[in-house]
């Protein structure tokens, strides 16, 4: 007995689990769909129109969740700062010459250098206050941006209008084109933002999130900790907003990123998961696709009988009750409940 108890102890460290299997099989087939059968099967209406904004939205997701669901700071500024990175580079491309790529990439150290900015009372206001300041943020940026004709193309009502997309000497205008080059980005970004929540960073804004004077009695430098969460969510935020401008409106104005758009990038991260690189997928597909879903029912059920506006305060009313629902019965959104699910269903039918 003693041989069989020494036998099974010695095998148990070599037995591995199911989990690690399912995580290294789902992200190559996730890849394989995102890069060859979306493009197959999709049109140029959902690549463009459906899924380009979609990859853009759980960008900011993305960023917004670093600075707020990571390190725990409050801000309704998400929009100024897509703004931000939106005509940065604009400016970039057309007034100094540059190529996109640079252009992007300047665009979102513009923003970092700004959410710096912004973060540096984060040492001495907090919750709700912060919020107000992210708020002003917000509207500071809307003005800045109406009344300075520097930043746009000499327009009253602050629009750029973009020039032609191209990368590296390639024409990227087309559907898919844009969305390849989208995909590419967004994916690259949120693989360096899932090291950086696992990193000593990252554990750092969960320590101050948590407690963050316990947080600074460990060691854990809070101020500057917090500056570096205001930075790299706003370098994360100016990219996507760049990406908005260019590869899904291929113009843009001030009204693009106002507060409505900060609003929905904050629905996104508590729908989906706050602290969740993956929610933010969830929450903004779940954005995107919901009104879709609604004006499919209401054309199919209920055509000719409900008009646009009442369509949308249907849909308002529908995510401001979710949004209820979720803060109270489900306060880390979708991709908690998604991942109790797919552990209830591994365990059937021996547990459910």
């Amino acid at each position: 007995m003693s041989e069989l108890n020494k036998t099974l102890s010695g095998a148990a460290p070599i037995i591995l689990s199911d989990r690690p299997l399912r995580l290294r099989l789902g992200a190559p087939a996730l890849l394989l769909i995102a890069f060859v059968a979306v493009p197959l099967i999709g049109n140029d209406y959902w690549l463009g129109v459906i899924l380009v904004p979609f990859l853009i939205l759980s960008l900011a997701g993305v960023g917004l969740n670093l600075l707020t669901g990571y390190a725990g700071q409050t801000s309704l500024g998400s929009g100024g700062f897509m703004a931000v990175g939106a005509f940065a580079a604009f400016d970039f491309v057309v007034h100094g010459g540059l190529p996109l790529p640079a252009a992007l990439f300047l665009a979102g150290l513009i923003a970092a250098a700004t959410g710096l900015l912004f973060g540096l009372p984060s040492d001495r206001i907090k919750g709700f206050y912060l919020m107000v300041s992210s708020l002003a943020a917000q509207f500071f940026f809307e003005w800045l941006f109406l009344k300075i004709p520097w930043f746009y193309n000499y327009d009253s009502a602050g629009t750029i209008a973009l020039p032609r997309l191209d990368v590296f000497g390639l024409d990227v205008s087309s559907a898919p084109a844009r969305y390849y080059v989208t995909l590419i980005i967004v994916l690259a970004l949120t693989w360096f933002a899932a090291n950086l929540v696992r990193s000593q960073t990252g554990r750092s804004w969960m320590a101050i999130r948590d407690m963050d004077t316990a947080a600074a009695v460990t060691g854990v430098p809070v101020y500057r900790t917090k500056v570096l969460a205001f930075a790299i969510s706003s370098f994360y935020l100016g990219i996507a907003g760049a990406l908005w401008a260019f590869f899904y409106l291929g113009s843009a104005s001030v009204q693009s990123f106002g507060i409505a758009r900060s609003f929905e990038v904050l629905f996104i991260i508590i729908i989906g998961g706050m602290g969740s690189i993956s929610g933010n997928f969830i929450g903004a597909a779940f954005i995107g696709l919901m009104p879709l879903a609604i004006d499919h029912v209401a054309q199919h059920f209920f055509a000719g009988h409900v008009d646009a506006g009442l369509l949308q305060n249907i849909q308002k009313a529908i995510f401001g009750l979710l949004i209820i629902w979720f803060l109270i019965k489900e306060p880390d959104g979708l991709a908690r409940l998604f991942k109790t699910i797919a552990g209830r269903v591994s365990r059937w039918p021996l547990r459910f």
